[in-house]
């Protein structure tokens, strides 16, 4: 009966407790760091896709150039190469680019009331919200009377709103950067911490052309900006798109050829197509070298199985000869090598997900748990017992019975 089996299998294994404790132990590590490997690299997945919504899908970044003085090259972005006319010609000349956005930033003090809190400006046209699929959460967002005319206004972000008004009504009153009165029309809904790490909510937009006619202070060229961010339609035309913006800001700042650009445009995409790429590689590269700690301690189990047979060859001689056949015997040494490996399996599971949690609370490391990979390394750590038991459970189903019984152990 599968009840005695059982029983049976249990009394062995308790006669030799740390032995089978000691057995399990490979199967637990195993179990236990595919578990806490899994849950580190989907959080990092997810952490990756949480970039890409702040960043907005399908984007490409084109930055002024690098200035230089005294024979230092300065870094990228320290010159205004850009301008409105660079935007306005990709806009109307390459027709794949959905959205066009050009960016002036700054950074200042945000005052209302008694109240200050030192942020970051940013003068964004029309299609910035689409690029970056950002949302007003309350309140209005701009009108074209107010990107046209440069209009007094603004949108804050959550932090801004929270450290400059608290509990208070904000949309409606007004705040001052610098010496620029500006009135809150709306508050951004909230995207929290960015992919890398910075605070996406703590920023106040204005429109474009109130940027550079109250903010930015002097501009060094007619219509400089320091940005264009561009919304590509479909995914498959960057690199084409990215193509053309090049050669078109070449000819339109009449570059030479073989000389210098005067900018650099970045593909979001195959950043975080890279970043994607890599951890993949490393989930996989940790998920084998799990995979090897569950190959050892199946091996450590079948090794302890096979010295359990040796060791009871008399007893399994007495077995046969009062009427237990091969299967009856095979069941035994199998259900011993699967209550180990089930057994390991369990307390590997509740190690892994132990550690996933504590990782998460103390590491810096992002954690997501996946119930489906726990199941599939439950199934793991049963399919281990079986397949490294049946070798063991096979050759004690095998022995003679009238040489068992001769044996002497």
């Amino acid at each position: 009966m599968w009840r005695d089996t059982f029983s049976t299998a249990v009394s062995s294994l308790r006669g030799n407790w740390l032995r089978s404790a000691l057995t399990s132990l490979g199967v637990i590590i195993g179990i236990a760091a595919v578990i806490v490997m899994v849950s580190v690299g989907q959080g990092t997945q997810n952490e990756i896709e949480k970039m890409v919504s702040g960043l907005g899908a399908n984007r490409l970044d084109v930055n002024s150039g690098a200035s230089r003085a005294g024979g230092v090259r300065f870094g990228g972005g320290s010159r205004m190469t850009l301008t409105q006319s660079d935007a306005d010609a990709i806009r109307q000349q390459i027709p794949e680019v959905a959205y066009v956005n050009a960016s002036l930033r700054g950074g200042g003090q945000a005052v209302f009331a008694e109240n200050n809190w030192a942020t970051s400006w940013q003068g964004v046209e029309a299609d910035y919200f689409a690029i970056n699929d950002w949302q007003v959460a309350t309140g209005s967002g701009f009108e074209d009377s107010d990107f046209k005319s440069g209009n007094k206004v603004a949108l804050i972000g959550e932090t801004v709103r929270r450290e400059l008004f608290g509990e208070s009504e904000a949309i409606g009153e007004s705040i001052r950067i610098g010496k620029t009165p500006l009135q809150v029309i709306g508050i951004l809904e909230s995207k929290g911490q960015g992919g890398f790490g910075q605070d996406q909510d703590d920023i106040v937009l204005v429109p474009l052309e109130t940027a550079r006619r109250r903010m930015a202070g002097n501009i060094p060229i007619p219509g400089g900006v320091q940005s264009i961010t561009l919304g590509v339609a479909r995914a498959e035309d960057l690199p084409y798109v990215q193509e053309q913006v090049e050669v078109l800001l070449r000819q339109l700042h009449k570059i030479p050829p073989g000389g210098e650009d005067d900018f650099s445009v970045r593909n979001i995409a195959e950043i975080i197509a890279t970043r994607t790429e890599t951890t993949r590689i490393m989930s996989l590269l940790l998920g084998a070298v799990a995979a090897i700690s569950l190959i050892v301690g199946g091996i450590g189990i079948m090794n302890i199985m096979l010295v359990s047979v040796t060791e009871r060859i008399r007893e399994i001689g007495l077995r046969m000869a009062v009427g237990a056949g091969p299967k009856e015997i095979q069941r035994q040494f199998l259900t011993e090598a699967m209550l180990i490996s089930v057994g390991g399996g369990l307390i590997g599971i509740a190690l892994g997900v132990g550690f996933s949690l504590l990782t998460e609370k103390i590491g810096a490391l992002p954690v997501a748990l996946n119930w489906k990979v726990i199941s599939l390394a439950a199934v793991c750590s049963m399919a281990t017992g079986l397949f490294f038991g049946i070798y063991p459970a096979r050759k004690a189903s095998q022995l003679d019975p009238i040489e068992a019984l001769r044996h002497q152990g």
